[in-house]
């Protein structure tokens, strides 16, 4: 959103995660609700969810010059915010 909607935001965040983590975080997300999930397929489709959304030709998903990376693979929510 910083590099197209809020080019000119004071602070700017780019919040990451490896694809494995993010895939074992949707896959407890979706078995606490009781539904089904399968890892591999979780991991195969955000691959390609950023696979895509890193080229397509309005808004790529991208950091910007100016933005501060806050990689969240190894941290907790709390230790996120913080």
């Amino acid at each position: 959103m910083g590099t197209v909607i809020f080019p000119e935001a004071q602070y700017k965040v780019f919040l990451t995660a490896s694809a494995l983590t993010r895939a074992k975080r949707r896959y407890k997300q979706l078995k606490e609700k009781g539904m089904d999930a399968n890892i591999t397929a979780l991991l195969q489709d955000i691959r390609h969810r950023d696979a895509r959304d890193s080229a397509r030709a309005v808004a790529p998903l991208q950091k910007s010059d100016d933005a501060s990376v806050l990689d969240t693979t190894r941290l907790s929510i709390d230790e996120a915010v913080e």
